[in-house]
Formats: C-alpha cells, sequence, structure tokens
C-alpha cells in the first residue's frame, strides 16, 4: 500500500502540484481512507520526502555500481552514467520531475539532507572526470568541476522534454548526448562505426 501511494501521488504531483494536491485527493484517487495514508506517512511532506529520497539514492546506487566496476575506462563509465540518467526516464520520468520542482517544499532540514546527496552524485561524476584526466582519457586543460555541471545539466534537463514514447529512444539520446560530451573532454577523437 505504501508503494501505491508513493505511485498515486506521484501522479497526481506532476499532473496538479505539490501544494494544490491534498491528502484527500490521494487517498481519494486510491479509493482508502486518510487512516491508511497517515499508517504510512506522518505528513504529506514526509511523503515528498520520501519520494525525493527514494528517487536521488536509486541513482546514487546505480552510480555507485558503475563506479565500482574495475574492468571499464573512464570514458566508459561516463557513457554508463549518462546512458543511466536518461534511460531512467522511462520508469522513473515522474518522480524526477518531481525531485527537480517540488524540492521547495520541504523543511530546510530535509532540503539540506537531499542536496548533499545531489552534490555527492556530483562530486563522483567530477571524481570520474578527474580519474579520466589523469589517466589520460579527458583533456588535461578539462575544468572537470564546470564540465560536470554541464553533463547534469544537459542530462537532468531531459526530464522536461524527452518523451520516451517519441520517434527518438532513450538509448539514441543517451548516445547523442554521450557523443557530444565525449568529442568536446576526450584526448583525440574516438569515431565508433
Amino acid at each position: 500500500m505504501k508503494d501505491k501511494i508513493t505511485e498515486h501521488s506521484i501522479r497526481l504531483f506532476e499532473k496538479q502540484g505539490f501544494s494544490e494536491t491534498s491528502i484527500q485527493d490521494i487517498v481519494d484517487s486510491l479509493g482508502v481512507t486518510k487512516g491508511t495514508f497517515y499508517y504510512y506517512f506522518s505528513s504529506k511532506e514526509e511523503l515528498l520526502m520520501d519520494i525525493h529520497l527514494g528517487y536521488i539514492n536509486g541513482l546514487l546506487n546505480q552510480q555507485e555500481k558503475i563506479l565500482n566496476d574495475k574492468a571499464t575506462s573512464s570514458r566508459e563509465k561516463l557513457n554508463d552514467i549518462v546512458t543511466m540518467l536518461i534511460t531512467d526516464i522511462k520508469t522513473k520520468g515522474s518522480a524526477a520531475k518531481i525531485f527537480f520542482t517540488e524540492m521547495k517544499n520541504l523543511s530546510e532540514e530535509r532540503i539540506e539532507l537531499i542536496k548533499s546527496k545531489r552534490d555527492q552524485f556530483r562530486f563522483n561524476l567530477e571524481e570520474l572526470l578527474n580519474q579520466g584526466v589523469k589517466n589520460g582519457e579527458f583533456r588535461s586543460d578539462l575544468k572537470t568541476a564546470i564540465v560536470t555541471f554541464g553533463i547534469l545539466g544537459v542530462a537532468n534537463w531531459s526530464y522536461f522534454w524527452f518523451n520516451p514514447a517519441g520517434n527518438v529512444s532513450d538509448r539514441e539520446v543517451a548516445e547523442i548526448f554521450v557523443e557530444m560530451i565525449l568529442q568536446g573532454i576526450q584526448t583525440k577523437l574516438i569515431v565508433n562505426k
């Protein structure tokens, strides 16, 4: 039931906005009572925090698996992370939109926790770029902090415009992004055929 409440809430928040969606709206969409809601969540803000934590923790876990793969290069890991961020839209696009648009509705303490996790994702990506510079895969003059923000901006903004059911697949979008990024940062142009 907790997962159902979360799923329905994500859809309602995406459609109506967090502030405009009441607990009554949520329970009505499920055909349950407010008591059921309060059994799992103490407030609508706690539910929103749960959505935020589920989203960012999922990304961090996936990123960690990619980064811990000793058999892949920095280039391949970057490719895998960007691909993961784009393909994630199929299953978590609505949660991502809530993550990026509704954080303002969390308390300062909760915002700081989410920001620290978001920053960890960014620092991990920046460290990957630094490693790629160190091992000669990426340009030695690369401003890794700025490039990291650029990569995340490209990937994160796609949640607002990319339609996984559209004419271009998630894999194709990821390939386009990765090619665009890598052509700007790698030491020499590598053409895949």
